[in-house]
């Protein structure tokens, strides 16, 4: 298997990215009304079939995706494969996720005028505009309003325009967006990575090529591939010397989803030790001028949007809805209970008692990482993968594709480090957790666990085999032919 050439992992990729497409069509996240009559249920014995077929198809590109980072190819091999391991998702319905159905709901509640920040998905005529959209909203956001920024609901007011909310039409329109969000990924990605020991091609690998990424981004169109784009451009500017444009990018990602911005401390670390003059001066300048700039930003956007400021109050919505991957909240939930059951008290205090501490955790970890950067170690973009990273962990709701948000960072500053092994493993895991219908299920969790085992055992064997200070694997073809150069 490891003999493959990268040809040989591209092609494999491919069928198996085919193979979650094909699956996705009867076992997918289908609509609960389809008017055309394209993504329609289909009966057990095939949506069963189904759905093996697309867990094999995602089995072949996590192998494909281990053996092509294995097999030392170049950046023009891997935009290859990337090519061929997306155009298969392209036309497939919603994969591993209907949030995009909440996406198209939004965006017709900010077309009639529905305060989207105030009310859920279930406001809307069923027989209306969205109304096929809001139908198939997952139970528990049916009545939630929005978490997310001006920028993204204007987004999907656009497409549900240009729709008119029907809703094969209208999802294809949101995978444009995820799309274009992909093609902005790669281009921050290979600038930042041009100064990483993997390269660019090892930043793509990691953070384009990653079946994580492909399947939720644009598998399952979630809005975090565009604020992770956005946010990556930002952190290219900053690096380049335009740190006030961006600044000004970061904010427009902040105005998708609020996550995004934890860049602004890190840009403003870059900011300070670009800075001349007096300490105080230069800490008061990487603290406070991205984040004003941003704010201005996110200020006119919300004007300009004309959705209200209700963001600043949805924030910790999301975190009402309890995900098993949160260990704050499930350790909460585990807590609170235990005391009920000892002195009668109510859980919920509890639960929410340990999920502020854990953010609070959160934050004192991504304030020690910035203030280490800005004493040389580490580097701004790497720091950065590390608070995010350290933000998913510890948050209140966590989702698979939240590890995207530091993943792609780690990608394009350290992508064959001791975190990008990490973020290996754990991509390879989490992309098995969620069912291709969004569902949540314990088979999803087992093979997770399985998959968590076999990538630990795979990590440790290649670490075992002592590569060297390019953090290139000793067998590898990259490192055969580093060495037939000297």
């Amino acid at each position: 298997m490891w003999a493959m050439s990268a040809a040989g992992y591209r092609r494999l990729g491919a069928a198996g990215s085919a193979a979650v497409a094909a699956g996705g069509w009867a076992a997918g996240a289908l609509p609960a009304r389809d008017p055309w009559g394209i993504w329609v249920p289909h009966g057990p014995g095939v949506t069963v079939a189904a759905g093996v077929l697309a867990y094999a198809g995602l089995t072949a590109l996590v192998v494909a995706w281990w053996g092509h980072g294995r097999a030392g190819a170049s950046v023009r091999e891997t935009l290859t494969a990337l090519g061929w391991w997306t155009a298969p998702l392209l036309l497939a319905p919603p994969l591993h996720s209907a949030d995009v159905y909440s996406y198209v709901a939004q965006g017709a509640m900010v077309l009639e005028g529905h305060d989207v920040y105030g009310v859920g998905p279930s406001v809307l005529d069923p027989a209306g505009l969205g109304g096929d959209a809001a139908a198939s909203v997952g139970g528990n956001w049916t009545d939630t309003p929005a978490p997310y920024g001006p920028v993204f609901l204007v987004l999907a007011q656009a497409v549900t325009w240009v729709t008119g909310g029907t809703i094969v039409p209208a999802v294809l329109g949101m995978r444009l967006i995820a799309v274009a969000a992909l093609v902005l990924i790669v281009w921050a990605l290979r600038r930042l990575g041009r100064s990483s020991a993997g390269g660019e091609s090892g930043a793509l690998w990691l953070g384009a090529l990653n079946p994580l990424l492909l399947v939720h981004v644009v598998g399952g169109m979630h809005n975090d591939g565009l604020m992770i784009a956005l946010m990556l451009a930002g952190v290219v500017l900053a690096r380049g010397g335009r740190w006030i444009a961006g600044s000004a990018v970061v904010g427009l990602a902040v105005m998708v989803k609020s996550p995004a911005a934890v860049a602004l401390l890190f840009i403003g670390v870059i900011v300070g030790r670009a800075a001349t003059g007096p300490l105080v001066r230069r800490v008061a300048k990487g603290l406070l001028a991205p984040g004003a700039i941003a704010g201005a930003v996110a200020v006119a956007a919300t004007l300009a949007a004309g959705t209200g400021f209700g963001w600043l109050r949805t924030q910790s919505v999301a975190g009402t809805i309890h995900t098993a991957l949160s260990a704050t909240s499930d350790l909460g939930l585990a807590l609170g209970e235990l005391l009920h059951l000892l002195l009668g008290t109510d859980p919920d205090p509890v639960k929410a008692t340990v999920q502020r501490l854990g953010l609070a955790a959160a934050l004192a970890l991504i304030a020690h990482l910035a203030r280490r950067s800005a004493r040389g170690r580490p580097d701004p973009v790497h720091a950065l993968g590390l608070a995010l990273l350290a933000l998913v962990a510890l948050s209140p709701m966590v989702q698979p594709w939240y590890l995207l948000w530091g993943a792609t960072v780690i990608a394009a500053a350290a992508p064959r480090g001791r975190a990008a092994r990490v973020v290996l493993v754990l991509s390879t895991a989490l992309a098995y957790e969620t069912a291709p219908s969004g569902s949540t299920p314990a088979y999803g969790f087992a093979l997770a666990a399985a998959a968590c085992v076999v990538g630990t055992v795979l990590v440790r064997q290649e670490a075992a085999t002592a590569p060297g200070r390019d953090g290139r694997v000793p067998g590898s073809r990259a490192a055969e032919q580093d060495a037939a150069r000297t």
